[in-house]
């Protein structure tokens, strides 16, 4: 195997060239070095904020890709960690430089066959446009490694909109991923693998910074992440730690916050009620209210059936009990009701009024006998 990277040591893992012909660039920031291990793939703080929307939630416009990665044995022993970062220069994304054919992963998987899983935490959910085939370069590459899971996590998803021309090309590719299940998993970055990145991925935070809250803003993107890639797939996402949908109204100046992001997105099919004439408050929650996570057990391994081909088709029995419905629909029922019903306290009061009329003209007839 001729490998298509260039590896060095430098003073805390490796940097890596993903192709070999790559230069220092004034079009890209991170060229030529692209993928780094060990501790050099620690970033900032504030880029981890700016890329993945932590902890207030997803910043736009975001045209920067970075993925950090994991790989491990099927006992859960770490080999090596690392991230990729896009190039803008060449308009490369991570996921196409890692799993190209002779790239990155394929050489050292292939040079160290103890390595099983490979996870990744990326700020975009793979694509499949015709400039990067992220996801067909998995799926390849999983061909090439029966051996191998793969469990992929984000923190937003990546034109899978309808304004987006792409949007169904990508749709199709998640879904086409996603049915690989358990040998593939998709799932949102939340909870406590916010705490984990914040540990192992970037540099500058330590102690009670690593546990910081998770903002009401994020949880509710997360939140969003889940129904959405369900949506999508038709697979419900392996991890998931958020907590249920917020009944309190903790401030209503949060509204200016969520029209900079269709956060309203996060509570599918949400009906407001008219309890005696009047109607319910605005159930937005403030952004930036700490959210409290009861923390799940950390799932690195999806189950793994042996001696069974992960290509065959497979009755899944997860698939069963998702509705019949397209995604357009499925979008649909995220929207709240536009506007809310409040003629009702008016008929009320209308009825109240002329009741009291009537009762007085009563009144004044019996006077006048």
């Amino acid at each position: 195997m001729e490998p298509l990277y260039e590896e060095y040591l430098a003073n805390h893992g490796t940097i890596v060239k993903p192709y070999y012909w790559l230069s220092f660039s004034l079009d890209c920031s991170n060229c030529p070095y692209h993928i780094r291990t060990g501790e050099e793939a620690r970033v900032p703080y504030t880029e981890f904020y700016q890329i993945f929307g932590f902890p207030y939630g997803p910043t736009y416009p975001q045209p920067k890709h970075l993925t950090f990665y994991e790989l491990k044995t099927s006992s859960g022993r770490l080999v090596q960690k690392g991230h990729a970062s896009s190039c803008t220069g060449n308009n490369t994304h991570p996921e196409s430089m890692l799993f190209e054919t002779n790239g990155y992963f394929d050489s050292t998987i292939y040079s160290n066959d103890s390595i099983r899983h490979i996870i990744l935490y990326s700020n975009n959910s793979p694509c499949n446009e015709a400039d990067h085939c992220c996801i067909s370069k998995m799926y390849n590459f999983l061909i090439m490694y029966p051996d191998v899971t793969l469990s992929i996590y984000f923190s937003q998803l990546y034109h899978t909109e309808t304004e987006f021309p792409a949007s169904g090309w990508n749709r199709e590719a998640l879904r086409s991923l996603a049915s690989l299940w358990p040998k593939v998993t998709l799932s949102p970055i939340s909870g406590g693998i916010w705490h984990s990145l914040l540990t192992n991925f970037v540099s500058g935070v330590s102690g009670s910074a690593v546990f910081q809250p998770i903002l009401m803003g994020r949880a509710l993107a997360d939140r969003y992440n889940a129904y959405a890639i369900n949506a999508i797939t038709g697979v419900k996402p392996y991890f998931v730690d958020v907590v249920p949908q917020t009944k309190e109204n903790q401030n209503v100046t949060a509204q200016a916050a969520l029209e900079s992001y269709a956060l309203n997105h996060v509570f599918p099919g949400q009906s407001f009620q008219v309890t005696s004439g009047q109607p319910q408050p605005n159930l937005t929650p403030d952004l930036r209210v700490p959210v409290i996570f009861v923390l799940v057990p950390f799932r690195d391994l999806p189950p793994i059936h042996v001696g069974q081909s992960p290509y065959k088709p497979r009755n899944v029995v997860r698939h069963l009990n998702m509705p019949q419905t397209s995604f357009q629909e499925a979008k649909a029922l995220r929207r709240p009701p536009i506007a809310m019903p409040v003629e009702t306290a008016e008929i009320t009061e209308q009825f109240a009024s002329s009741k009291e009329a009537d009762e007085k003209k009563k009144k004044k007839k019996k006077g006048k006998k």
